[in-house]
């Protein structure tokens, strides 16, 4: 599987650490299709840190909105509306897609990055912490998915082990786990590998 949308449960999940992992493992190109802050470290450019990766791997957002709030009102004070229509992800090549916060952010006043999800019908993976609280948004977003017949690969833990956490959500959501990130002291490209490779078990 090379084309996926790493989506999370919320925001601050660590979609962005995932997909830089994945996008090494993978040997895709990485793709947030909105960012929205620009005041810090974009995503973009996390990741190109992260994997050591250039231009050609990582490519330029679709729409860059300055405040680091919901899209749709991040836009509004660009003075912008992010037109969805035109938003697509590029047409071939193992690919990583990156969402901004949860499922239900919207676009702009109608529109939702879920429905984009489901018009693009690209495999999901839900990120999702170990910790309290993740069983309700994980499961909630799996609901989500399923109603919008998006397909879904699998779920990736990111956080210390809790083991039954991460066995209520497998049974209960009917999803196959995928892996456990843990957190990580060090993010470089050789540490992301080694994460797959341990974690992960080499492959999704």
């Amino acid at each position: 599987m090379s084309r996926l949308i790493v989506t999370g449960t919320d925001t601050g999940i660590g979609k962005t650490v995932l997909s830089a992992m994945l996008t090494l493992a993978l040997a895709a190109s990485y793709f947030k299709p909105v960012q929205s802050g620009t005041v810090d470290e974009t995503d973009r450019d996390a990741v190109k840190r992260m994997t050591g990766l250039g231009d050609d791997r990582v490519l330029p957002n679709a729409v860059t909105l300055r405040e680091p709030l919901s899209p749709h009102r991040s836009a509004e004070l660009d003075g912008v509306e992010i037109d969805v229509e035109s938003l697509a992800p590029p047409p071939s090549g193992p690919l990583i897609v990156e969402g901004a916060g949860g499922l239900m952010v919207p676009l702009n006043r109608k529109t939702l990055f879920i429905d984009l999800f489901a018009r693009w019908q690209l495999p999901v993976v839900l990120a999702a912490r170990t910790g309290l609280g993740t069983i309700n948004h994980t499961l909630l977003s799996l609901e989500a998915l399923r109603a919008r017949d998006i397909p879904v690969l699998g779920v990736a833990f990111i956080g210390d082990d809790n083991a039954d956490n991460i066995r209520t959500i497998a049974e209960m959501g009917e999803v196959k786990v995928l892996g456990r990130m843990p957190l990580l002291e060090r993010i470089d490209a050789e540490t992301l590998n080694q994460v797959f490779a341990e974690h992960f078990g080499g492959t999704i």
